[in-house]
């Protein structure tokens, strides 16, 4: 059996290849990659694969048995250049696509929960035999702020007191190289999640105890939170994005209690202060 992963050079991508080769041969594993070159290190069989691009697609995936489609990271792009790797999967015969969602898509309010939705809509219609990985929000997607949050003595945001069941990417990652290397998987959908949630007040809490400095976590409105994304440099794009997924998170969006990811990988997901004491090591 041949396995295939898009998207390998990512941050999650990355990380699936290495927890592959903990569970099969390495001479088993293809790892795609818009730049070839930057997928070297990787110690398995490289092929260039762009989600961009119709035309070379169905020969990378030529001899493999399994995909894993690694959701692209271009929002408003991503509909479309899903639909292609689907297509090009389809006409080599895959006999198995594994994709990376998003937590509960078809019911949130996450911006990004459209491209997802018809994503996972294309998979199910186009006859090639699927899973549908439905994943929560990394922990990494706060615990990357952490420099910036003791520099400013503060976190801001707008997510109130949501709840937040969000696990490492390492969690995921593992998740996604048990699926795509066993059976008894075909036509499920997961939903990730950790296994505890937090709040940012939480978060902030955390933080402070094991920095040893108060961190004093402060909600704002939207717009207000917005702005301050922008001033601090992000583009407008992903300011935006970033302050309704606080909103979103406000409404319990990123809050479950299934524990389906625990469940797939065998193991408690990695807890908060875990994660937090990881950042702060470097």
């Amino acid at each position: 059996m041949k396995v295939a992963v898009t998207g390998s050079t990512g941050q999650l991508g990355r990380i699936i290849i290495e927890k592959l080769q903990s569970v099969m041969p390495a001479e088993n594993i293809v790892a795609l990659a818009r730049s070839v070159d930057k997928a070297r290190d990787l110690n398995v069989e490289v092929r260039e694969f762009d989600y961009n691009k119709t035309e070379g697609l169905e020969k990378s995936l030529e001899d493999i048995d399994r995909l894993l489609l690694v959701s692209g990271n271009e929002f408003g792009k991503r509909a479309e250049q899903h639909q292609r790797v689907i297509e090009a999967a389809k006409n080599a015969g895959v006999k198995l696509l594994v994709y990376t969602s998003l937590l509960r898509t078809d019911n949130t309010s996450i911006v990004i929960a459209d491209e997802h939705e018809i994503t996972e809509k294309a998979l199910i219609s186009s006859g090639v035999p699927y899973v549908i990985l439905r994943n929560g929000w990394y922990t990494e997607n706060y615990t990357v702020s952490i420099a910036d949050i003791l520099s400013l003595g503060t976190l801001y945001g707008s997510a109130d007191d949501g709840k937040i069941s969000s696990a490492s990417r390492a969690d995921y990652a593992e998740a996604a190289a048990k699926v795509i290397s066993s059976g008894g998987h075909e036509g499920k959908i997961y939903e990730l999640a950790g296994d505890e949630y937090f709040t940012l007040s939480d978060f902030a809490e955390e933080l402070s105890k094991q920095s040893a400095q108060q961190i004093p976590y402060v909600n704002l409105p939207e717009e207000e939170y917005r702005n301050a994304l922008l001033g601090a440099g992000l583009p407008t794009d992903l300011a935006g994005f970033l302050a309704s997924s606080h909103v979103s998170t406000s409404k319990g969006d990123l809050f479950d209690e299934g524990k389906q990811l625990s469940s797939l990988i065998g193991r408690p997901t990695t807890n908060l202060r875990q994660s937090i004491a990881d950042a702060l090591k470097g």
